[in-house]
């Protein structure tokens, strides 16, 4: 499976960005796709993920109400679109997929691939 991520910029606090992610390869084999973050000097966390067949959906608490994430199978993208960002939403996010249904609902998510990163900066 490839990923390739786009849509990132530098907004203002309060303004909106909407990422996206081109899935291809062996689409058939993904349970859930989601997204990650890496702001500089910190590990890289989990912010979101959905189901690839029934869209079901699960954040991290730091996102929730924010951030929405879906997806579209018959173009095989995956998207995350992000409300009201703060500047301690500034990071490289990166998309990602796994094929395991096994704790797919955690902040554990554990990804077989990733998409390259796009930069997000949110200025105050």
């Amino acid at each position: 499976v490839q990923l390739q991520a786009s849509g990132g910029g530098s907004v203002q606090a309060g303004d909106s960005l909407r990422l996206s992610c081109a899935a291809s390869g062996s689409i058939s084999s993904i349970y859930a796709v989601g997204w990650f973050r890496q702001a500089p000097g910190q590990e890289r966390e989990f912010v979101a993920t959905i189901t690839w067949r029934y869209g079901s959906t699960y954040y991290t608490d730091a996102v929730k109400g924010r951030f929405t994430i879906s997806r579209d199978n018959s173009k095989n993208t995956l998207s995350l679109q992000m409300n009201s960002l703060k500047p301690e939403d500034t990071a490289v996010y990166y998309c990602a997929a796994r094929r395991s249904p096994v704790g797919w609902a955690t902040l554990e998510w554990r990804p077989d691939y990733w998409g390259q990163g796009t930069q997000v900066t949110v200025s105050s």
